[in-house]
């Protein structure tokens, strides 16, 4: 085994992290139920959307060329030869030269017309409607298939769905979706110093946090948590609670238990069942981070300070649940704003500074690990490499906000 100090870039813990992640298992599940989760097969058009030629506007279709040289002072009139009701099918034979028909939004286009007048430029009198201004082929119209085409792919494999794809999958057809199973990860929070978050806490003792903060960032990920409470930190309690949760997860993180005092224990264990891959990595908060398998099962070691095991969280184990999970995602997105404050770093390391992110660019929030305000009070993160001094005030930055 490792010692601790010998610890691994953040671009190799994330190599690591990804490597070990087991493949998800698929399922069908009804529409109404998949909001948040991941797509295990592209989806197809079955018809062509729409399904016929389709008015944008409220107004009247009309021939483009009997609007040629159409103005305010010298409009083009047009009989009304009709009206489109929504769900009526088009008439068969095409209008005659010098008619209109009016067509409320997302109606069908009658056959023989080829573009929609707004009913903000015309003017019915009687049973002529004033075109005031001329048209294009095709102006205020959806063609058939312009939206999708049979057997089009629509959405693809590894899409976390939101609402405007669950819209998408409606409109396809799709009631049954193919996803990826939701995977399972077991929480636990080891430390003798721990009570639940209903006792007030006497002495050196605290509350558990990381429970909850990892629990909720594993559903901002579309994966279920799964809470195994607080461990004491004593060999065959933190063995017995790790076997119960890789029984019954698929991945499970260790919150607490691996600063360099306690980390052998929980490195041990791990070890005695499967194999410790990272011993430490070389990035700031967070460097006491274990990355192992124990039974076939991903296990993380997570700081114990609730910020350090945060900023883990997003720079390296989103990685393992993304994967788990199907997301095919790019992840992160990183904006870049300027530093309107020197952010000073060590080299070696790769440290991420919480940051507020203002009109103005980004004024880092400086505070010990183990702090919660500057987690709460920032809205983002920047990165500053392992071989860099820092940033210096007037920088371009690039910040992944929360």
């Amino acid at each position: 085994m490792s010692v601790f100090l010998e610890t691994v870039l953040v671009e190799e813990a994330i190599t690591r992290i990804k490597a070990i992640a087991p493949v998800p298992g698929k399922e069908l599940a009804p529409l109404e139920s998949v909001s948040g989760r991941v797509l295990s097969e592209d989806i197809r058009a079955d018809i062509d959307i729409p399904g016929f030629d389709r008015s944008v506007v409220d107004g009247y279709a009309v021939k483009s060329a009997d609007t040629s040289g159409a103005g305010e002072s010298v409009p083009a009139m047009l009989r009304l030869a009709g009206k489109m009701n929504m769900g009526e099918k088009a008439a068969s034979h095409p209008g005659p030269t010098g008619t209109c028909v009016y067509v409320p939004t997302g109606g069908e286009l009658p056959q023989g017309f080829d573009a929609v007048a707004m009913i903000e430029y015309c003017e019915p009198i009687g049973d002529l409607v004033l075109v005031k201004r001329p048209l294009a082929n095709g102006e205020n119209i959806v063609r058939r298939g312009e939206d999708f085409h049979a057997g089009e792919t629509v959405l693809k494999t590894g899409c976390r769905l939101g609402p405007r794809d669950i819209g998408v999958l409606a409109a396809v057809g799709c009631n049954t979706v193919p996803v990826y199973r939701v995977p399972r990860i077991g929480i636990l929070s080891t430390g003798n110093e721990l009570v639940p978050v209903t006792e007030v806490p006497t002495g050196s003792r605290v509350r558990d946090i990381n429970s909850y903060l990892c629990s909720s960032y594993v559903k901002e990920l579309g994966c279920e948590p799964v809470l195994y409470g607080i461990v004491l930190d004593e060999r065959e309690a933190f063995r017995e609670a790790l076997e119960n949760a890789l029984a019954g997860c698929n991945a499970v993180l260790i919150s607490g238990g691996s600063s360099k005092d306690e980390r052998d224990m929980t490195a041990s264990v791990i070890q005695e069942r499967g194999e410790v891959l990272v011993h430490g990595i070389a990035i700031a908060p967070g460097k006491p981070t274990i990355i192992g398998k124990a039974g076939g099962v991903p296990v993380i070691g997570l700081p114990g300070h609730p910020a350090s095991a945060f900023i883990v969280l997003k720079v390296v184990v989103r990685h393992l649940l993304n994967r788990m999970s199907g997301d095919q995602s790019a992840g992160h997105v990183a904006m870049k704003y300027t530093a309107l404050e020197n952010i000073p770093s060590m080299k070696g390391r790769e440290e991420y500074v919480r940051v507020l992110v203002t009109d103005h660019g980004v004024v880092p929030l400086f505070g010990k690990s183990g702090l919660l305000n500057t987690l709460v009070r920032s809205n983002g993160l920047v990165r500053v490499p392992a071989g860099s001094e820092g940033v210096e005030e007037g920088d371009l930055v690039e910040v992944i906000q929360w």
